[in-house]
């Protein structure tokens, strides 16, 4: 059932030319370099060390490797991330 709602909404969100992350509540990621990632939507950290970080999302876990990571700045919607990023995936 939810997948025919997602369908629904992504079709509306084509015809209205509006953007998919807001319409499906989708996170959206900025990776600058490998210096720094913004991610915005995210639904609380899992996992933070300096190797890696782990923060959940609607969609699945997203995994960030790398060295010396921080987060810089983490707020109600949006998590920065700062280091040598190596590795960014998502896990479902």
């Amino acid at each position: 059932m939810k997948r025919k709602v997602d369908n629904i909404k992504s079709t509306i969100s084509d015809i209205l030319e509006l953007p998919k992350d807001i319409v499906l509540d989708l996170p959206k990621i900025t990776l600058i370099g490998n210096l720094q990632l913004y991610i915005e939507n995210h639904k609380g950290i899992i996992e933070y060390s300096k190797q890696r970080i782990r923060i959940n999302t609607n969609i699945g876990i997203l995994r960030i490797i790398g060295k010396d990571l921080t987060i810089r700045t983490i707020v109600t919607e949006e998590v920065i991330v700062v280091g040598e990023i190596e590795i960014v995936e998502f896990i479902s």
